[in-house]
């Protein structure tokens, strides 16, 4: 090998460790909330794990049903493509309402499979609009005297260090395919 295929070798691989093109590197803070079990979760639980978040609440009107179904899609496509390692984080955007037994009774009208995936409630409505702003660089706004809530339908992407990588639609057209590539390229 060349002096300077080696040194090309050396900068692609310092530029791109992630493997994730234009990788955010957004670092999560740290936290500690309470899952659907009513156990504290927090990013200590998460640290060397790949995992996908979204926010959602269980009183949604329109888009958190369509979002969890395909965060389930998303889950058995990890499972078949042999991916180890990951967890599935719906973090909840309407406290109040999202107790760990109404996230638990949510989670199972979809048949998910508790055991890497965690929806999460435990904190009071500033708090979450805050966190979600100051982490996942999203929307999230319970206007006063309603009962629906404002937020985005992306799907986050961290790494093994609790940084986001990327983001997707979680939504419509989910690109499930290049989830499943870029999950496989932080194994």
């Amino acid at each position: 090998m060349g002096l300077l295929s080696l040194l090309i070798l050396v900068l692609l691989t310092g530029c791109g460790q992630s493997g994730i093109p234009d990788a955010k590197n957004w670092q999560i803070e740290d936290f500690t909330f309470t899952n659907h079990e009513g156990e504290p979760f927090g990013l200590k639980d998460l640290k060397g794990k790949i995992w996908i978040a979204d926010f959602i609440f269980t009183n949604c009107d329109d888009v958190c049903l369509p979002m969890t179904s395909n965060m389930v899609k998303l889950q058995m496509l990890a499972k078949e493509e042999g991916i180890e390692n990951v967890e599935f984080v719906s973090i909840s955007i309407d406290p109040k309402v999202d107790t760990p037994e109404t996230l638990k009774k949510f989670g199972e009208q979809f048949n998910v499979d508790f055991s890497n995936f965690h929806f999460l409630t435990g904190y009071d409505q500033e708090f979450i609009e805050q966190f979600a702003v100051d982490n996942f660089k999203t929307f999230v706004k319970k206007p006063e005297g309603q009962d629906q809530v404002i937020h985005g339908t992306d799907f986050f992407l961290i790494d093994q260090e609790g940084k986001i990588m990327t983001f997707y639609t979680g939504l419509n057209d989910i690109p499930f395919d290049e989830i499943i590539k870029d999950m496989k390229a932080l194994q």
